[in-house]
């Protein structure tokens, strides 16, 4: 890619820090937005003193390259990482909230799981591998592992925090390969945890259990915000790409802006659009891309932001937020205790929270309509917070298509991927349906665009 031009396809954090290492290295490059913002789900506003989040609220330092980008782009001063207290971090049973046990001795004394749970665990370094580990779903390599009180009351409920997921439809191979590999290299997920360690600690990486969370003093936009700063002039707001096709040896994209229409000859197209937005791109260059662009599933979540007087809360806000297992049957998946994990978010005699809602386990909910669902949620978050009065804010965003699903069989679509790249010389696909769908996990695979 040295000294050519290659064009990037979406400014969202995966674009954004591919262009990073592009003008890093000294290469001519051009990105097409076809949004007037960069940042794409890296969304911040501010309202009535609150400041909200409606994508990303935080990330994980779990490579030095994120370290590496804000340092680069002297936003040292703006970054922040999560408070003490957010280490703590609840489970809803019973419709009671559990400290999650991150200690073995703290794991011995919790009443989030059964003394049956609790000895069910020590069988695990005794567990053989399995037989067909790629069309395993998360239920099925758990339940093995660890027993079906720990799913439901540890995996169902992170499973939805991380990926609005279904664990009994989610490929553990695909979505949580780290975790696979701990069986299939160290024999089991104990033994894995202790010699993998090492692993990490020789490439400079951190577990995401151990990872710093960190943010940004006005949000996770404000990042994007500041990479796309040092980069004004490559940047093309309001593009929209129409076509991309084969023009001798290099490609050709015709893109409007501002209702113009234009072309532009390149030798690399790195999309980092998701991939139900690529799909009419690269389909006309090999009509298999349709199928697999269309069997991967994005659904729907709402992000629904409250705010309330601290006077009116009695519960004690002091950890990151609670999860909820599908066992509790409520219509909402979960709550960051957001004003209680990094500075300013809202006044000192005011709380923030973000809760989200839908996603692959229920996203049939939205069929009730917002406003019902909104009422329903709010009787159960009060019950389960005990706070006495209305929120004295509300906010939402409904993501028809919010995170993709490595379900059940998505190695097939990856080992596509690859192909399709290796068919097209000069495409390259990234962006989070490819290799993880964290704010850490974009960043690694965005440098690996120009290796």
């Amino acid at each position: 890619m040295e000294n050519k031009k290659v064009i990037i396809l979406g400014a969202g954090i995966s674009g954004l820090t591919t262009a990073f290492w592009l003008k890093k290295n000294n290469f001519d490059f051009v990105i097409l937005e076809k949004e007037n913002h960069v940042g794409g789900s890296m969304q911040t506003i501010q309202k009535d003193g609150f400041q909200i989040d409606f994508g990303p609220n935080s990330g994980l330092e779990t490579t030095p390259l994120i370290r590496q980008i804000v340092d680069e782009i002297g936003f040292n001063d703006q970054m922040v990482y999560a408070s003490k207290s957010s280490n703590k971090r609840f489970i809803l049973r019973n419709n009671e909230l559990h400290v999650l046990p991150t200690s073995p001795s703290a794991f011995l004394k919790t009443k989030l799981f059964s003394t049956k749970a609790k000895l069910r665990l020590f069988a695990e370094p005794f567990i053989g591998k399995s037989d067909d580990g790629y069309y395993q779903s998360m239920s099925d390599f758990v339940r093995r592992r660890l027993g079906q009180e720990f799913l439901d009351y540890a995996i169902d409920p992170f499973v939805s925090g991380v990926f609005a997921g279904d664990p009994n439809k989610l490929s553990v191979k695909s979505a949580f390969p780290k975790l696979y590999r701990l069986e299939e290299v160290y024999g089991g997920l104990i033994k894995g945890m202790i010699k993998g360690a090492k692993e990490r600690k020789q490439r400079a990486e951190q577990s995401k259990q151990n990872a710093k969370m960190f943010s940004f003093i006005n949000g996770m936009q404000s990042f994007a915000n500041a990479i796309a700063d040092t980069m004004k002039e490559n940047i093309l707001l309001n593009a929209n790409v129409h076509k991309i096709e084969k023009h001798n040896e290099q490609w050709k994209i015709i893109y409007s802006l501002n209702n113009e229409s234009k072309e532009i000859i390149v030798n690399k197209v790195v999309s980092t659009i998701p991939v139900y937005a690529a799909e009419k791109l690269f389909t006309p260059l090999d009509k298999e891309f349709q199928n697999h662009a269309n069997e991967i599933y994005y659904p729907p979540v709402m992000v629904l932001y409250l705010g309330y007087k601290k006077e009116n809360i009695k519960t004690p806000l002091d950890g990151f937020g609670y999860l909820i297992p599908s066992k509790e049957q409520k219509k909402y998946l979960g709550a960051i205790w957001s004003s209680s994990i990094f500075p300013n978010r809202c006044d000192d005699d005011k709380a923030a929270f973000t809760l989200f809602v839908g996603g692959a386990r229920a996203p049939h909910l939205f069929e009730m309509g917002n406003q019902m669902l909104i009422d329903i949620i709010l009787s159960e978050f009060h019950s389960t917070m005990k706070i006495n009065s209305d929120p004295i804010l509300l906010d939402y965003k409904l993501w028809q298509k919010a995170i993709p699903q490595y379900n059940i069989g998505y190695i097939e679509h990856e080992n596509y991927f690859d192909k399709f790249e290796k068919e097209n010389s000069g495409i390259i696909l990234s962006g989070n349906y490819r290799g993880g769908i964290s704010v850490g996990d974009c960043v690694k695979n965005s440098n690996k665009c120009i290796m």
